[in-house]
């Protein structure tokens, strides 16, 4: 049919039925969107020009279904009934009878622009064409097709029949009655839609691949090892996947093409592809796809990574390290009792010094209600809490230190009041004493430059709560000895934490990762993208994230991320690390989050 009968949509009665659904273009989203498409009930025709996909779709459904069966999800009957609703064809025209087209063809506008004009000439003049680009215009497909109305985006995520977000893409152009047939069909397919505009990335992949990017220039920069900057996000952050074998996972190709469409638009640095995405795309090192990427795997499809050149030497941690037995946690607060609590419950003696002895003993209270707590969930034994407590002296003051082997400070994250710390630790510690400090963001050298032993002197960044959280980022300054390295490291195995190390440099890995993310999420608000809830149900239905980007500002404070963004863009002079002006006004404001019942969110006052 021809585009003179083209009804109006933006009159016609809503929601529009969708029973039958064309997918064209049957690779692995493709085949996913299929699988989810015949489950709930929906005729499918599944055409890719090349027959073998089209084989392999069929033979992909063929398996999950006798999978969902022998798990007694479904019946075989039901799994019958699914496979006879999809079909399979090489040739456009089998579109004809489709209520909704949904386009998942690779990421290449000429290719997309012709099949959109051939299904043009092909479905009848009330059907839906969707596209499932992340990183393309869905308005420039919109305007050079003959119905711009009817066009629309719809991203699902891999794989798609277990991810819940769809983001359903609306252009100027869009008719409201599609975008409402489309957002009830996801809901109907049991997926969580959001609305979001046209951009590139929207708002899951906008955040997202902004964050991968800045993983992938820090591997290039050698600034951290592909496993530590991998093991950082999911031990750190509670991620399902680091982002590195993210890339490979989505394949750096994509990656590159979705960065490169962001950037076209944003002009911001941090969109800017890293070099190593266009070197390992052009030498073919795509990813899992391929075999090889920043990782290498056993055989091209495969998620089974293999040890290579670049793979971490077993190494004994403990060797050319010094002998530690006692340690000294200078400090009152939860970061500090926390990290007392962890060396106590591995075994070593703990000195928790604080201003005064009452501030020292409450600090002390608080680990037996902790360790009482794990005690009552069956996580240790009475025994070994009170084995673990009587291992923590309190002290009033850090001339208590004088004999321990390794040195804690978890005091207030202000530079003057570390270095005041860190001169009496040199006037006080015996020689040959570790050092460390536990900023998450002030420099480690400003604080080893105040003693007269800098190579003594190192960076243990654990995570909040420390009992809790397996992470620790071991900070080198240029001037920190070997041993001492290897001494925190092989402390760290001991107290069964994952260390990683890093440079002296702002935000480490963690922070200088996660806060670029935080507040970009920001910005987003700030332009009216997307509303706040919209974007934390992205994160975490599109991206596995616990929590959404808000949820974690308001847990963090306001006012601490603030002040880590600020660091971060003191040190790297990016623009795009500027803080978004919507979190400096909050923090003025004196809405810091959680903590004063107001951030971004409202909360109960307990």
């Amino acid at each position: 049919m021809g585009p003179q009968s083209t009804p109006d949509l933006s009159t016609s009665p809503s929601p529009l039925s969708l029973s039958t659904v064309a997918v064209v273009g049957l690779g692995t989203m493709g085949t996913g969107i299929a699988e989810v498409l015949a489950r709930a009930g929906r005729e499918v025709i599944g055409i890719d020009t090349d027959e073998a996909a089209a084989r392999h779709a069929v033979t992909t459904l063929e398996a999950a279904t006798a999978r969902a069966v022998q798990r007694e999800r479904i019946t075989e009957r039901e799994r019958q009934d699914i496979l006879a609703r999809f079909r399979t064809f090489t040739d456009l025209q089998a579109a004809a009878d489709a209520d909704l087209v949904i386009e998942v063809v690779p990421e290449d506008y000429e290719l997309k622009r012709q099949v959109f004009a051939e299904l043009d000439a092909v479905v009848r003049p009330d059907t839906i064409l969707a596209t499932g680009t992340n990183a393309l215009s869905v308005t420039r497909l919109a305007a050079d097709s003959q119905r711009p109305e009817r066009v629309l985006g719809v991203h699902f995520f891999n794989p798609a029949p277990a991810m819940k977000l769809v983001e359903v893409v609306s252009s100027v152009l869009t008719a409201p009655t599609a975008v409402a047939a489309v957002t009830e069909l996801a809901h109907d397919l049991g997926k969580d839609p959001i609305a979001v505009g046209d951009r590139p990335g929207f708002v899951a992949d906008g955040l997202l691949f902004g964050y991968l990017n800045q993983a992938a220039a820090m591997y290039e920069a050698k600034y951290a090892t592909r496993e530590d900057i991998d093991a950082s996000m999911r031990l750190g952050c509670g991620l399902p996947m680091g982002p590195l074998a993210l890339l490979d996972l989505i394949g750096v190709d994509t990656a590159r093409t979705v960065l490169e469409a962001m950037y076209a638009e944003s002009q911001d640095r941090l969109h800017a592809p890293a070099p190593i995405l266009g070197q390992l795309a052009e030498a073919g090192l795509t990813g899992r796809k391929a075999g090889r990427g920043f990782y290498t795997y056993d055989a091209p499809g495969s998620g089974t990574a293999v040890p290579d050149a670049e793979s971490p030497a077993a190494a004994d941690e403990l060797a050319g390290g010094r002998t530690v037995t006692g340690v000294g946690v200078a400090g009152s607060g939860t970061m500090a009792s926390g990290i007392a609590e962890v060396f106590a419950k591995a075994g070593f003696k703990v000195v928790l010094a604080a201003r005064s002895l009452e501030k020292a003993e409450k600090a002390k209270a608080r680990i037996a209600k902790s360790l009482g707590r794990s005690v009552d969930k069956g996580r240790m034994s009475a025994e070994a809490r009170d084995t673990a407590l009587a291992a923590i002296t309190p002290a009033g003051s850090l001339d208590a230190f004088a004999d321990v082997d390794l040195a804690v400070e978890a005091v207030a994250e202000d530079l003057a009041v570390k270095q005041e710390l860190f001169k009496t630790l040199d006037k006080v510690c015996k020689p040959g004493a570790v050092l460390a400090t536990t900023t998450s963001s002030l420099p480690v050298v400003a604080c080893a430059r105040a003693t007269s032993r800098p190579e003594d002197v190192i960076g243990m960044h654990f995570f909040n709560p420390a009992p809790a959280m397996k992470l620790v980022e071991v900070v080198r300054t240029v001037l920190t000895a070997d041993d001492v390295h290897a001494t925190v490291r092989a402390v760290c195995t001991k107290v069964r934490k994952h260390p990683v190390d890093c440079g002296d440099r702002a935000g480490f890995i963690v922070n200088a990762l996660l806060f670029p993310y935080l507040n970009n999420a920001i910005k987003m608000v700030e332009e009216h993208y997307a509303t706040l809830d919209d974007i934390d149900a992205a994160m975490k239905l599109g991206g596995g994230y616990p929590m959404g980007p808000f949820e974690l500002l308001d847990v963090v404070g306001l006012d601490v991320s603030l002040a880590i963004e600020k660091v971060l863009h003191a040190e790297f002079r990016d623009p795009g690390l500027a803080p978004a002006p919507l979190l400096e006004h909050l923090v003025a404001a004196g809405c810091l989050g959680r903590k004063t019942g107001r951030g971004f969110r409202e909360y109960a006052r307990r």
